[in-house]
C-alpha cells in the first residue's frame, strides 16, 4: 500500500479489538433510531437533476406513481394518471411546459386541473426533490447539508427491497467497509463515535497499490439521509450524500450523490470536463451500492422475520453424549 496525496497526522495506537467486536449492534441500533427520529419535512429525492428533462418519466414514490418532467425553469411532479380517463401520462409528450395525454391530447401543467394537482419540487442543482411523504411536518424546502461551491458530481439510483431505516443503518456501520468492499477500501479506522456523528480515517484505493487517505465524518441530517463529509486530507469539504426514498412498503430507492471538490490546481480542468468524469464517479459508486443494497436487503429480511416471529434461533450442537438442544 502506497499513500499518495496529503499526509495526515499520525493517529494514536489502534485498539486490537477486531471489527466484529467494534461494530456493536447496540450502538448501530441507537444511532439508527436517533436518525429515524429526525424530521424529513415530507421531502425525498427523485433522481439526479441532469436526468430530469423534458421527456416525461414515471417514478413511484411512497405508493404513488408520479409523472416527472422539466417545464422550462421548473420540475413538475404530479399524478401519472390523466384526470380525464386515467391514461399514463409518462407515455405522452411535453409541449409548451405541459404534458400531453397520449390518449386524448389533454395538456396538463404546473397550474393543475381539478383534482390533478402538482406536488412541490426542489432542484438544488445536483438532485431533484419532491415533497410527497404524508404524516410529517412539512417544510418549504428540503434539508441540504453544506456542499462545496465548486465541484464535480455523479449520482446513482438503485431500487432495493428494504426500508429507509435499512439504508441509514448501512451507512452507520462503517466497520464493514474493508471486509465487504475490499476493492475500494484498503484501511478504515473509526476514530470517534457517538450516536449523532461517526468520525473515521479511510484509505481509498486509487490505482493498484496507490491509496488516498482522508479523514471524514458521517451524520444523518434527516431520517432519510446520511452525509459523509471529508474533513482532512485531499478534497476537504467534499461530500457523499446517501438518500433513501420510499417506493412502496418494503421497497426503497437509494439515491447517492458524490460531490467532489479540491484545491489542487488541476481541479479547474476537472470541472471543465465534468460530464466526461461523471460516468467514472457513478460507476465506482454503483459498484459499492450493488453490495450495500444486498446488506440493506438482508437486514430488512432479518428484521421482518423477527417482527413476524418467523426467525428461528438454532443452538450449537450438543456435545457427544449430551442431549440435543431443542430448537425454538
Amino acid at each position: 500500500m502506497i499513500r499518495i496525496g496529503r499526509r495526515l497526522p499520525e493517529l494514536p495506537p489502534q485498539s486490537e479489538r477486531p471489527d466484529w467486536v467494534e461494530a456493536d449492534p447496540r450502538f448501530i441500533a441507537e444511532a439508527t433510531t436517533r436518525a429515524m427520529a429526525r424530521e424529513g419535512g415530507g421531502w425525498c429525492v427523485l433522481d439526479a437533476s441532469h436526468r430530469i428533462g423534458e421527456k416525461p418519466r414515471k417514478l413511484r414514490v411512497a405508493g404513488r406513481d408520479l409523472v416527472v418532467f422539466r417545464a422550462k425553469d421548473q420540475v413538475v411532479a404530479a399524478p401519472n394518471a390523466c384526470p380525464h380517463m386515467g391514461a399514463e401520462l409518462h407515455e405522452g409528450r411535453v409541449e409548451d411546459g405541459r404534458v400531453v395525454c397520449p390518449w386524448h391530447g389533454l395538456a396538463l401543467g404546473a397550474e393543475g386541473r381539478g383534482t390533478w394537482q402538482c406536488l412541490k419540487t426542489h432542484d438544488d442543482g445536483v438532485l431533484v426533490w419532491v415533497r410527497a411523504i404524508a404524516g410529517e411536518a412539512l417544510t418549504d424546502a428540503p434539508v441540504v447539508s453544506p456542499r462545496p461551491e465548486r465541484f464535480v458530481s455523479g449520482v446513482v439510483r438503485m431500487d432495493a427491497r428494504c426500508e429507509a431505516e435499512d439504508i441509514v443503518a448501512n451507512r452507520l456501520d462503517p466497520w464493514h467497509g474493508t471486509h465487504y468492499h475490499p476493492h475500494s477500501f484498503a484501511t478504515l479506522r473509526v476514530t470517534d463515535k457517538d450516536p449523532d456523528r461517526i468520525t473515521l480515517r479511510v484509505a481509498y484505493r486509487a490505482i493498484g497499490p496507490l491509496v488516498v487517505e482522508v479523514d471524514c465524518t458521517f451524520h444523518a441530517p434527516t431520517r432519510r439521509s446520511i452525509v459523509m463529509t471529508i474533513t482532512g486530507g485531499d478534497g476537504i469539504g467534499s461530500v457523499v450524500e446517501t438518500h433513501a426514498s420510499p417506493i412502496d412498503d418494503g421497497r426503497c430507492a437509494v439515491v447517492e450523490a458524490t460531490i467532489a471538490s479540491s484545491d489542487r490546481k488541476g481541479f479547474r480542468f476537472a470541472r471543465q470536463v465534468a460530464p466526461l468524469l461523471r460516468p467514472f464517479i457513478e460507476r465506482r459508486a454503483a459498484r459499492l451500492w450493488v453490495e450495500d443494497v444486498a446488506y440493506a436487503e438482508r437486514r430488512y429480511a432479518l428484521r421482518t422475520e423477527v417482527r413476524s416471529g418467523a426467525l428461528r434461533v438454532v443452538r450449537e450442537p450438543a456435545r457427544a453424549g449430551a442431549a440435543a438442544a431443542p430448537r425454538r
